[in-house]
């Protein structure tokens, strides 16, 4: 709608600077009085072919065959201008959700983030700035609309719907975040994702602490409570300011403009590191990545893992560096050469 104000916007104004310069060109070449000149000029612009208000000189037919030329691709940018706003606001809408459609149909390996609402806008802005497919499900027009303007890809839906679900490719994604308004809505979300896709990755907000345990046996890999975890981060800022800025910064190394980062890297089979120490992997050496820590495969976490330590396959190394370095550390384990 923007949009079209704004064509509309630049007709208006084209027509009447058209019809200014037509005015003051016939008062000033012709004589005519300003109520006559203005009159002329709408029948030039227009192509009426009423005849000469007034005979006119030399000079004023010159300027009028000017005026006419102008004023004649005005109006015909203005009909089509004109034309393509009604054509988008009848059927724009319907255009959108089918290119939304079969952009949706193209994702693999993707996440889908349900809600829009602050939660959801910050979840969407750092898979936004983390690169990664994803889709916004909401059922307020006004917040989809907004996330494609930020160049999101969105869809006007109601997410505890399976077949909403199923639009949005939940048997491809990867993982789901949760962000609905109610705590039954989003517990409602996870029993639906789960059955339709139960190796989705799911992560939940919580209002009430008494839902975590409930949104957990629902499914839910993670929850999170807003309040809880900045009433968290308030303390740990005047606690321990130092370390509550590294991980700040750590975290967002991206929106800072900063090139380190925290990633994490699976070990999967046929990778080079596999089955070795990491003293002989000698990653902060040769990349200039420190193991900051594993998450074995058994779900088990080792902290600071000394240079003895075994990688084997299914571990998630929790590695620290700079964003080319951590780029070449994923494609050995992914068996590429560097």
């Amino acid at each position: 709608m923007t949009r079209i104000r704004g064509r509309i916007l630049t007709v208006v104004l084209l027509i009447a600077a058209t019809l200014a310069m037509g005015t003051a060109g016939f008062v000033w070449l012709s004589d005519y009085p300003v109520f006559d000149a203005l009159y002329m000029s709408v029948i030039t612009i227009t192509t009426v072919g009423y005849g000469e208000v007034h005979p006119l000189t030399k000079s004023g037919r010159i300027f009028n065959t000017i005026l006419l030329l102008v004023g004649a691709g005005v109006m015909a940018y203005a009909f089509s201008a004109v034309t393509q706003s009604i054509f988008e606001s009848q059927f724009g809408e319907m255009i959108q959700q089918r290119r939304n459609r079969k952009m949706i149909d193209r994702l693999n390996n993707h996440y889908i983030l349900c809600g829009f609402g602050r939660v959801g806008r910050g979840a969407a802005a750092e898979l936004q700035r983390s690169g990664v497919p994803f889709v916004v499900l909401d059922r307020n027009e006004d917040r989809v609309e907004r996330a494609i303007k930020m160049g999101m890809l969105a869809a006007e839906a109601d997410a505890t719907r399976d077949d909403m679900l199923i639009d949005a490719g939940i048997q491809r994604a990867r993982g789901l975040i949760a962000a609905l308004a109610t705590d039954a809505d989003n517990l409602f979300l996870i029993l639906s994702a789960k059955s339709l896709n139960p190796k989705l990755m799911v992560s939940s907000r919580v209002a009430e602490e008494a839902s975590e345990a409930k949104m957990r046996r629902a499914g839910a890999d993670a929850v999170f409570m807003p309040y809880s975890m900045t009433g968290y981060r308030l303390a740990q800022s005047i606690l321990r300011p130092h370390v509550f800025e590294f991980l700040d910064v750590t975290a967002q190394t991206s929106s800072m403009g900063m090139d380190v980062g925290i990633e994490q890297v699976e070990i999967r089979p046929g990778a080079q590191i596999a089955s070795r120490s990491l003293k002989d992997m000698q990653l902060r050496r040769d990349l200039g990545v420190i193991v900051l820590a594993i998450r074995r495969a058994n779900k088990t976490m080792e902290f600071n893992p000394s240079a003895e330590t075994i990688i084997e396959v299914g571990d998630n190394l929790i590695v620290m560096g700079r964003s080319d370095d951590l780029r070449k550390l994923e494609q050995i384990v992914a068996g590429h050469d560097t």
